[in-house]
């Protein structure tokens, strides 16, 4: 290239230099510029390549060098001031891009992506696809699309210029990276040689000294194997031995060698000593068959001390109860209870067998195994006892109220069980359950001893000289029942950690005292366990006793509400003997028989009830209301029943011995007869006595209904032994047979009270309920005269009035005496409510007796009334002068005979008191009545006025005769206003 010279003359120094740059940038290419890490210092002249220097002008200096100035150089620098801009715009940007370019590699490719569209980027990108073409390709003239080539070219310019800028800044890593592998490559080797060094230096300090000390190791551990191998030897000899010692003690049942074998036996495998010996893979399980033949042996001989060897008990209690159901023969009680010497025996015989059954943790298990066998033994003997004696007992009579049944079995074999329990009279049903209670109080005595043995054993043992061998075995049964339970009760060997093989240590020295082992909480668990078990075992066998006991009065549901009192009373009573005996020593209450027993009772309650409203109702409809003699028997009725001393101290056993005195003669036959009979224990003898009682009372009431039921017609067969009224409070009642048959009734309600004291709420109710309803319907049959339809009465007349007065005075009399008797048995809290009760009960009878009282005055004031209607027709005869008679009229005489009548009647039968009350009720009536008829009267003959005076007189005479109280303060008796009428009429004198 040829240089122009220049107008300056400076043109050969230009192109000096610029002949220099393009020679000097010709000699290499453009990749090794680009690619030479050392290339920044020919930056320059590759900056300067194409850029012509500036023209200098000679400076022409026309002041002197101090007298120069800034605006001297303003030339020269506005002549410059352009290119040297441009200078320090390219150096500032070559020093920022040398400066940035190591921290912004990839920056050329982001802004490369900047300028050229995305549309050229993508990975699809294909012209040959229509869409891509026209939208890269969007022109339509040659001329269009030849600018889009270039742009095209442009574009490809761009992405090639900022990837050789990539390129050029990524250079540097590379040739560093190439260095440093080549100084890997000669450490890799250096590292060889020294250890080939070191292979050589071991090879020969092994061979001098190494070899020697090994060797003598070598054969310190063969010396130590051959001393391990010699104690394994020794160990299989041991567990051999062992084995064969454990099998002689099984076979011949000692337990308690046995079970120390086995701690052995079970610490080698809890330890490593027999890990790995093939011919021990079967010691576990030898000795988990050990222990469950020891298990079994020790079980079968608790069951067989506990239950099987009590002898032939049962046997000997049927005997005899088959013997008093044939004859009548008195014999020797069975005894059922241990003395002091059996019972040390039977502990002593126990404890081994606990102290074994604890230190295998199966006491639990073997007690509720022996609870279930217990229970079984149990019903069995019932179920035994009831067939064999049911033979002999259906061959008595039963008793002439109960027919039997006779169902068939389906075989045709007979009667069936139930049906043979049905028909055994109440006697021999007591007879059965007497023996029942026998054999199961037999079978509850080796029970209860059994289980204070279990606990004598696991409680009260200090001083004994098991106590440490106890002591040890709970704890050591207490640990395997808690490994058993971590194990998930998963059959196997006893697992047994480190605090158990110290328990076994402490059991194998008998030396130590019981104080070596502190109580843990696994001890009092296991502890409380036992005696849980232990106390369910007796009260299992307890409730199976109840439950046979509650069938057998189940089968018979249907027959005792209908039993007589006495009978009833006998089932009852040994049937709450035996609920409390079996409770004592089960320990708990029995639910279901008290259940059983409380519904009977009460189904014989409401039987007892039923029948007795049954018959008041029948007795009532077919009262005539006409008086009675009341037999001895009534009397001491009254007396036993409501005697004070026995209200106020209210014991049972006072009224019970008032109402046996009372019939001493019968009473004295009935002890006779329960003398002879013989008594197999206190609750039979309790039972008997009780039915002792209950006889006297029934006996006693049933003569006094039979005497009450034949009225009149046998006052004279009877003689002394009646009365004509009843005494009660000093007080005498004249009695109707309905109300004789009540105080019956009455009396059998306390009699009930007394007897089932549970019962004493529904008896109460009862009383109420049929003393409500004779109030009632006497009031219904009497004051509302319904007994001239059901009885056959003509009329209700003042005597059939003052017959229920009294019936319904003495009820109402008798009702606090009453209500105080029952309610000795009723408990407080429902004493209000039946307080309540009575007393508006008594408030009826009271009411019905004071509308009887005014039904008599109200028929006396009919009567004069009547009598009344008549008086004008008679006081017109008074004015006839023939008519001399003397005598008062006819109305004054019937008036007077009718009320001297009902005075008579009533003073022979009511209370002075009561016909007192009714009769001033009368004498007011009269007074007002008589006086109002007289004043209205028109006398005008002085015949007619003597008549007058005479019949006032004789009216007034009557009146004072009668039983008034005076309740006026004048001296002349029930004094009144035909008092006063007299007075005016006749004047002072004449009244």
């Amino acid at each position: 290239m040829d240089l122009q010279p220049s107008p300056s003359g400076r043109s050969s120094t230009v192109g000096r230099i610029s002949s220099f740059s393009v020679a000097d940038s010709g000699g290499q290419t453009l990749s090794s510029v680009l690619n030479n890490p050392h290339a920044g210092k020919l930056e320059a002249s590759w900056g300067w390549w194409s850029v012509a220097p500036p023209e200098f002008a000679p400076l022409a200096s026309t002041k002197a060098a101090c007298d120069l100035t800034r605006s001297d150089f303003q030339s020269y620098v506005s002549s410059i001031s352009d290119s040297y801009y441009r200078f320090e715009d390219i150096r500032n940007h070559t020093t920022k891009e040398q400066t940035l370019d190591v921290d912004n590699i990839g920056e050329a490719l982001v802004a490369c992506l900047r300028e050229v569209p995305a549309l050229y980027f993508k990975e699809d990108f294909a012209l040959e696809d229509g869409g891509t073409f026209r939208a890269a390709c969007p022109f339509t003239d040659v001329s269009e699309n030849i600018m889009l080539q270039e742009k095209l070219s442009h574009y490809l310019d761009v992405v090639e210029l900022h990837l050789v800028k990539e390129i050029s800044l990524r250079s540097n890593s590379f040739f560093e990276a190439q260095g440093q592998l080549q100084d890997l490559n000669v450490k890799i080797v250096e590292g060889c040689n020294r250890i080939r060094d070191l292979k050589e230096t071991i090879r020969l300090v092994d061979t001098d000294l190494v070899d020697s000390a090994r060797q003598i190791q070598e054969l310190n551990a063969t010396r130590t194997n051959l001393l391990a191998l010699q104690h394994k030897l020794k160990l299989i000899l041991s567990v051999n031995q062992a084995l064969s010692a454990l099998k002689l003690l099984v076979a011949s049942s000692e337990c308690a060698g046995a079970l120390d074998i086995i701690d052995d036996l079970q610490h080698l495998l809890d330890g490593d000593e027999l890990s790995g010996l093939h011919c021990f893979r079967h010691l576990r399980d030898h000795v988990v068959t050990s222990i469950d033949s020891i298990n079994s042996i020790l079980s079968a001989e608790f069951m067989r001390a506990s239950i099987h060897d009590k002898g032939d008990k049962d046997s000997v209690i049927l005997l005899k109860a088959k013997a008093r159901a044939s004859i009548s023969l008195n014999g020797e009680d069975v005894g059922v209870n241990l003395d002091e010497e059996e019972t040390t025996n039977f502990r002593d015989r126990l404890l081994p067998l606990i102290i074994g059954l604890l230190r295998t943790a199966k006491l639990p298990f073997v007690l509720r195994t022996y609870r279930d066998t217990l229970t079984a033994d149990m019903k069995t003997a019932i179920k035994t006892a009831v067939a064999e004696l049911l033979p002999v007992l259906v061959g008595q009579p039963p008793e002439s109220d109960m027919g039997a049944e006779h169902t068939v079995d389906a075989d045709g074999g007979g009667l069936s069980l139930a049906s043979k329990l049905r028909s055994l009279s109440s006697g021999s049903f007591v007879q059965l359950l007497a023996t029942i209670f026998k054999i199961v109080q037999a079978h509850l005595v080796r029970a209860a001893e059994v289980k204070r043995a279990i606990e004598w054993v696991m409680c009260n043992l200090d001083g004994h000289y098991a106590a440490d061998s106890v002591a040890a075995a709970i704890a050591l049964g207490a640990m395997v029942a808690e490994s058993s339970q971590e194990s998930n009760g998963q059959g196997g060997a006893l697992p047994l950690s480190a605090s158990l093989r110290s328990t076994s240590k402490v059991l194998s020295s008998p030396g130590k005292g019981s104080d070596a082992i502190s109580p843990s909480n696994l001890s009092k668990n296991f502890r409380v366990d036992v005696l849980r078990e232990n106390a369910e075992a007796v009260f299992a066998a307890c409730d199976a006793a109840h439950g046979r006991w509650a069938k057998l009065l189940g089968v018979r549901a249907l027959l005792h509400p209908k039993l007589r009192l006495q009978d009833f009373l006998s089932i009852y009573n040994i049937t709450q003997e035996f609920i409390t005996s079996t409770e004592k020593v089960g320990g708990r209450l029995g639910y279901s028989i008290r259940g059983t027993l409380q519904s009977q009772a009460k189904s014989f309650v409401d039987f007892q009830h039923e029948s007795r409203m049954t018959k008041i109702r029948a007795v009532l409809d077919q009262e005539t209301w006409v008086e009675v003699d009341v037999p001895d028997e009534f009397q001491a009725i009254v007396s036993s029943l409501f005697d004070s001393e026995a209200i106020v101290s209210g014991s049972k056993d006072n009224a019970e011995s008032n109402m046996t005195e009372s019939y001493s003669n019968e009473g004295s036959q009935v002890g006779s007869v329960a003398q002879n009979e013989p008594t197999d224990s206190s609750s039979t003898t309790a039972v008997n006595a009780a039915q002792g009682k209950a006889e006297v009372i029934e006996r006693k009431k049933s003569d006094a209904v039979t005497s009450s039921q034949s009225n009149n017609s046998n006052t004279k067969e009877r003689g002394k032994n009646a009365t004509q009224t009843l005494e009660y409070g000093g007080v005498s009642y004249h009695m109707v047979n309905c109300g004789l048959i009540l105080l019956k009734m009455l009396s059998e309600y306390i009699d009930m009270n007394h007897l089932l004291p549970a019962l004493s709420l529904e008896v109460v109710h009862r009383v109420v309920e049929i003393l409500k309803f004779f109030n009632t319907r006497t009031c219904q049959l009497v004051l509302g005269a319904g007994a001239m339809q059901v009885s056959g009465l003509k009329s209700i007349t003042s005597k059939h009035l003052a017959l229920a007065s009294q019936v319904i005075s003495f009820i109402y009399a008798i009702i606090p005496e009453l209500r105080q008797i029952l309610f000795l048995k009723v408990p407080e809290p429902r004493k209000s409510l039946l307080l309540s009760e009575f007393d508006r009960v008594a408030q009826d009878y009271k009411v019905h007796r004071d509308e009887i009282h005014t039904k008599l005055v109200q028929i006396m004031r009919e009567r004069l009334l009547v009598h009344l209607r008549g008086l004008p027709q008679i006081v017109e005869s008074w004015n006839r002068p023939e008519d001399a008679d003397p005598q008062p009229s006819q109305f004054a005489r019937s008036l007077t005979k009718e009320v001297g009548f009902l005075q008579r009647v009533l003073s022979r039968t009511l209370h002075e008191v009561d016909v007192q009350a009714i009769f001033r009720q009368v004498v007011v009536i009269f007074h007002s009545q008589i006086s109002d008829a007289f004043s209205r009267l028109e006398i005008g003959t002085p015949q007619a006025k003597d008549r007058l005076h005479r019949d006032i007189t004789h009216i007034l005479g009557c009146i004072r005769s009668l039983p008034s109280d005076n309740s006026n303060n004048s001296a002349t008796p029930n004094w009144g206003q035909l008092d006063e009428f007299l007075a005016q009429r006749f004047g002072a004198e004449a009244s």
